[in-house]
């Protein structure tokens, strides 16, 4: 149904299109951007050396709908910036898949035991998807932002290779 790709600067104008306002861009990316997204930031993204963006493709159409990220900043084995840009196609359980892949490419490296994500408490719907593949809440974890005058509470959730 749908495959990781390379994430590329001919992506640009899709993903840029998926980011509405600032919220978006912060619960989507947290503080990696501002808005709004510019070719320069993403250009910059591509650079780093301590994650692999990818686009999320519709296998049946070719159509870039979303976005995910391999990241291993400090250390790390973290899945990031985790997106369905078509709205569309939103509570289909793509996100799940798009999850499975991405615990698929990191445990093919076997000296990985432990890989962790981090999301918003409200956003229910994400919680129970990483819930549904194995995640688990990581209680000693606690962290925060300020977005727009609100406090929202992060989450970090782990799957242990054994666990899987």
């Amino acid at each position: 149904m749908i495959e990781l790709l390379p994430f590329t600067n001919s992506d640009f104008t899709t993903f840029k299109s998926w980011i509405k306002n600032e919220k978006e861009l912060y619960q989507f990316a947290g503080p990696i951007f501002n808005f709004p997204l510019t070719d320069t930031q993403l250009n910059s993204y591509l650079k780093r050396t301590d994650l692999i963006p990818y686009k999320v493709v519709l296998k049946s159409t070719g159509k870039s709908i979303g976005h995910c990220e391999l990241n291993f900043e400090n250390g790390n084995k973290r899945l990031s910036r985790i997106l369905i840009g078509d709205e569309s196609l939103r509570g289909q359980k793509i996100g799940k898949r798009i999850v499975i892949k991405m615990i698929e490419l990191f445990f093919q490296d076997n000296t990985i035991k432990t890989i962790d994500l981090n999301v918003f408490d409200w956003n229910i719907a994400a919680i129970k998807c990483y819930e549904s593949v194995g995640f688990k809440i990581n209680q000693a974890y606690k962290s925060q932002s300020k977005v727009d005058g609100k406090v929202w509470k992060k989450l970090n959730m782990y799957l242990d290779r054994e666990e899987k």
